[in-house]
């Protein structure tokens, strides 16, 4: 990788809290947040779990503007705020045009979606809200990010299932290390909490009845949450020349195709990805301290990325520690990498490793290190992030102190 790029601020809120903090201190407990769904309008889905944001916090965002934006979005400005404040960060009149956003989503505006077709088809409405097309379009994160925060150069959305967050974060680096910005907002959000959402995942007969279980024997399938994580990217001289403080650095970026199918995974494409994202950082596989796995609680999955990170690691996967944090936060599609972020960024900083919660029962085809229930205390000096979405698309970040 060619020029430094380095996070000065993250930012984020999920079922585990209302910002970075709380969501690390969560993580940390491995106490989920899983639960049953107490949203009212999620009809015909008594008994339902998830992990919901009950309450978010208070904002000044006018009413005028909360109108034009759908959950998804709100989640995402709410998220780069805290990242902004935290870096020390506003884009003003000189420097506006190189401040820039990327933010990926997994499944966009499905709120507004739903309640003008409840309105249309149900209520015998004659037209749609007047605001429903930007408010579902998939770029509307991003763009309300970049009002919100008067960010002109580099905007952008990127959406590719659950490895949305990654590819954003992915991009944002490039435009940095293109020179077409000194600063990006970079994460992901999502808000599949809904009724049509919940009824597809549904149907794929993979959500779990109870909780997320990521590499335990008797795990049942996946958890649905929402959030939105963000970061402050900037090229590291822009960063040292306000004298910033520097979070972590990303070191490396691999990203890959299964070009398999659209629901199956196979263990090829996440293994490309890993070797890549290592050959981009210039990392031997023995760097690697901490691995925030994809872990999405599936047999099918959990599996397949335990068979890749040992045809990547080898003898050393059983050395390092891995973990999947949605055991607690649950799979937050678009979100989910930007919220894991959170979790390597803090690994790093603190020296923890977050476990892997609800862990019971040891499967011999999972049978590395997954940080059971209990965090662990380890120097970790560089920290690997997997994201493998729907349809094969894979996007590995590795992160390292600084």
């Amino acid at each position: 990788m060619d020029g430094r790029v380095v996070i000065t601020g993250i930012g984020g809120l999920c079922g585990l809290g209302t910002d970075a903090a709380s969501i690390w201190r969560g993580m940390c407990t491995g106490v989920s947040a899983i639960g049953p769904i107490a949203n009212p309008e999620l009809h015909e889905l008594a008994g339902v779990i998830g992990c919901e944001i009950k309450t978010l916090p208070e904002h000044d965002i006018t009413r005028r503007r909360l109108v034009s934006m759908d959950r998804f979005s709100l989640l995402a400005v709410l998220a780069a705020r805290e990242a902004m404040q935290q870096a020390g960060l506003s884009s003003e009149e000189q420097n506006t045009y190189r401040f820039g956003a990327a933010v990926g989503v997994g499944v966009c505006g499905w709120d507004a979606i739903e309640e003008n077709y409840r309105a249309l088809l149900l209520n015998g409405a004659k037209r749609a809200e007047v605001l429903t097309a930007p408010r579902v379009m998939p770029c509307a994160a991003a763009s309300q990010v970049s009002m919100h925060f008067g960010l002109r150069g580099p905007v952008f959305g990127a959406t590719s299932a659950c490895a949305s967050a990654n590819h954003a974060i992915a991009l944002a680096v490039d435009q940095i290390r293109l020179g077409r910005a000194d600063v990006m907002l970079a994460g992901g959000s999502d808000a599949p909490l809904v009724w049509g959402v919940l009824k597809s995942w549904e149907a794929l007969r993979i959500l779990a009845p109870d909780t997320c279980r990521p590499f335990s024997a008797d795990r049942k399938g996946v958890v649905l949450g929402e959030g939105a994580g963000m970061a402050v990217l900037e090229s590291y001289e822009h960063a040292s020349r306000r004298g910033a403080a520097i979070l972590a650095e990303i070191a490396g970026i691999g990203l890959s195709a299964d070009a398999f199918d659209i629901v199956s995974p196979v263990a090829e494409g996440p293994e490309a990805a890993m070797r890549a994202c290592l050959k981009d950082a210039r990392l031997n596989v023995e760097d690697v301290d901490y691995l925030n796995a994809h872990g999405t609680g599936t047999k099918a999955n959990d599996q397949i990325e335990t068979a890749a990170i040992k045809r990547v690691f080898g003898e050393h996967a059983y050395s390092m520690s891995i973990s999947s944090t949605k055991s607690v936060h649950a799979h937050c599609l678009g979100a989910a990498g930007a919220l894991e972020m959170i979790a390597c960024v803090m690994a790093i900083r603190e020296g923890i490793a977050p476990p892997t919660a609800n862990y019971n029962e040891r499967d011999p085809n999972c049978d590395l290190d997954v940080t059971p229930n209990v965090p662990r205390e380890r120097k970790i000096r560089i920290a690997l992030s997997n994201a493998f979405a729907m349809g094969g698309l894979n996007a590995v970040l590795a992160f390292r102190q600084v």
